[in-house]
């Protein structure tokens, strides 16, 4: 089955929603940077929220970049969406040791850090980014998109990640939802949706179980009832190409790429987000300089 996400609205028009398998956008993250299980499940986390935060955005050629800087053995983690929900991403260490809350659980939260900030920027076409930061609250990263939404952009937000790690270590599935309260949403909205919450539990079980986007969305909202306005494919996706490598090596300057030149080697470039590698040949290295002073 194919990655997709859907969006809606609660038949009341006070709850906005969005919830996505995430599955093989994950297993591709995981596979191109070769993570152990708990950097899987943190870094497939972090892919899921950028995927729905930049889905949500829905500006023509924008993106947004989730970046979560904790204390724990990962480090920094970069995820790119752009305004369809496809995404990259990286982990600084992908290669961390495992650590459980209790057997056959993967502790996220130990990974990532407890001591350390979210960062959303959104690039909304305009002259200079929108850059949002918050303290981490728990390192679980569901827990630190609600807060982001709620101290950054002052909404009411709830966000539920899941990625389970099978015991070969492949991603066995991936998935999650925002849920979000539009201004005016009465008491008993609110209530229902929080009882909505907790009556499902978590997204693994429930995509173990087989539940689709649209079925999770729907135990979460119950008797709110759901209105589906859109279905979008989502992928593991990046957009570098040789040309764009080609810019980033002529932005270096004249005398680094002479510096390179001179060695007279090969000069290999890997993508940060995938795994495409371009070569430079010292030739190729001189057309750039020639470039360079044009």
């Amino acid at each position: 089955m194919n990655d997709y996400l859907v969006r809606g609205m609660s038949m009341d028009g006070f709850v906005k929603v969005v919830a996505i398998r995430s599955t093989e956008l994950v297993r591709r993250g995981a596979t191109i940077h070769k993570t152990t299980p708990n950097a899987t499940a943190a870094f497939g986390r972090a892919l899921t929220a950028a995927s729905m935060m930049g889905n949500m955005q829905k500006v023509d050629n924008g993106s947004m970049t989730l970046q979560i800087k904790g204390d724990g053995p990962i480090g920094t983690i970069v995820c790119v969406s752009d305004p369809v929900g496809n995404v990259r991403g990286y982990v600084y260490e992908p290669n961390v040791p495992l650590v459980e809350k209790r057997p056959g659980k993967l502790d996220v939260g130990a990974t990532v850090g407890t001591d350390g900030m979210l960062t959303v920027i959104r690039d909304l076409q305009m002259k200079e980014p929108y850059v949002g930061s918050v303290p981490l609250v728990s390192g679980e990263i569901g827990d630190d998109v609600t807060a982001y939404f709620a101290q950054s952009e002052q909404t009411p937000t709830a966000c539920a990640l899941g990625v389970l790690v099978d015991t070969d270590c492949s991603v066995k599935v991936a998935g999650g939802y925002l849920i979000q309260l539009l201004p005016g949403a009465p008491d008993e909205t609110i209530d229902k949706v929080e009882a909505g919450i907790k009556r499902t539990g978590a997204v693994t079980a429930m995509l173990e179980a087989g539940l689709t986007p649209e079925d999770i969305l729907g135990q979460v909202c119950g008797d709110l009832g759901v209105v589906f306005m859109e279905t979008t494919p989502v992928e593991y996706k990046c957009y570098c190409s040789r040309d764009r490598v080609e810019a980033a090596l002529i932005s270096l300057g004249e005398k680094e790429l002479k510096e390179i030149m001179e060695e007279g080697t090969d000069f290999p470039v890997e993508c940060q987000f995938c795994d495409e590698k371009y070569l430079f040949t010292p030739e190729a290295i001189g057309k750039l300089l020639k470039k360079l002073k044009k």
